[in-house]
């Protein structure tokens, strides 16, 4: 079988023969049409999260997919061969830059019919991330105000949209030529990120969903109001996180060292800092669906590359400059 693998880290992607995938009772086996490219991809490439998510190498990237299933397992009841699914596979069963994929039932949703297989390719990611940011450690609601940090990208670009039908003021970060964009998405305030300081304009803020880290994070606590939330996706990890997934007691103290400094600020300025690490969710799936049927969201492709080009594909993302997701395609 044809995948895009990696054998040492910081190396390249590159093309692979590789055996099919092993089947258990509640898999579905799927054949790939559509994968996502997401910046957790070149973050395990480069090791970044090696220590938090070791994978045994070589392994075969891809968090995102949309397909056919093939077959299913013999405890698999929700789906049958023919039914057109979407999914991010979980954490350690992940690799859909490949030709076919076996995903737990459990993390797969059958696909919005209203949208194309390269659409819902673009999308398990990024609404998890979006949706769990937003609706499950935020319980953002109606009128509070939300502050979405690099709006144009893939999570920002569905997270404005997902914060807006939540019925929240929506204020994104992006460049000058994005703002128009990110207001069509549903942002009210748009904040030219290159020319203006955001900490400057915003103030009494209930939420951030930040995506960059650092000096952007420690600003974005001081925009909340009290109690606010800011949630990260790039990190500092936090020991809440550690525990949740069961790192080892040494890894665990390294992780409340690093995130130390930023949670010490968020309780002096009396808000919260939540690190998010997203999960799969065939569950949460279905309510994105829904969702998109009733065009509250709509995906997000920004490029769509042939299966042959994947390594291309992943190249892209640190070129920069996309809007929203980048898709690889093997129809």
């Amino acid at each position: 079988m044809r995948a895009f693998t990696f054998s040492t880290y910081k190396t390249s992607l590159r093309e692979a023969d590789i055996p099919e995938p092993i089947m258990g009772e509640h898999d579905v086996l799927v054949q790939v049409q559509a994968a996502g490219v997401n910046q957790l991809d070149e973050k395990i490439r480069i090791g970044e999260f090696k220590q938090i998510l070791p994978y045994k190498l070589p392994l075969t990237l891809g968090h995102d997919v949309a397909g056919t299933v093939l077959r299913v397992g013999a405890a698999v009841r929700g789906f049958r061969p023919g039914d057109e699914v979407y999914a991010r596979p979980r954490d350690h069963r992940i690799g859909t830059f490949a030709e076919r994929i076996a995903v737990d039932e459990a993390d797969v949703a059958p696909k919005p019919s209203s949208i194309s297989m390269e659409e819902a390719g673009s999308l398990p990611l990024v609404a998890l991330t979006a949706w769990q940011a937003l609706v499950e450690i935020g319980n953002v609601q109606r009128g509070q105000k939300v502050l979405i940090h690099a709006g144009s990208g893939g999570v920002g670009s569905i997270a404005i949209q997902l914060a807006k039908h939540l019925g929240a003021e929506v204020a994104t970060t992006v460049s000058a030529s994005n703002a128009a964009f990110a207001r069509e998405l549903g942002a009210d305030h748009t904040i030219d990120y290159r020319n203006e300081d955001f900490e400057q304009l915003l103030s009494g803020y209930d939420f951030v969903l930040d995506s960059l880290g650092g000096e952007n994070l420690e600003k974005s606590l001081r925009i909340l109001g009290p109690c606010g939330i800011a949630v990260g996706i790039s990190g500092p990890p936090t020991p809440d996180f550690a525990r949740s997934a069961g790192l080892n007691p040494v890894l665990r103290l390294a992780i409340a060292g690093l995130s130390g400094k930023i949670r010490k600020q968020a309780k002096r300025l009396g808000v919260d800092y939540r690190f998010l690490f997203m999960r799969a969710s065939g569950e949460q799936l279905r309510e994105i669906s829904a969702l998109i049927e009733r065009r509250a969201i709509k995906p997000i492709v920004g490029r769509v590359f042939p299966f042959d080009e994947t390594v291309r594909a992943l190249e892209s993302l640190r070129d920069g400059g996309l809007r929203g997701k980048a898709v690889i395609s093997s129809r």
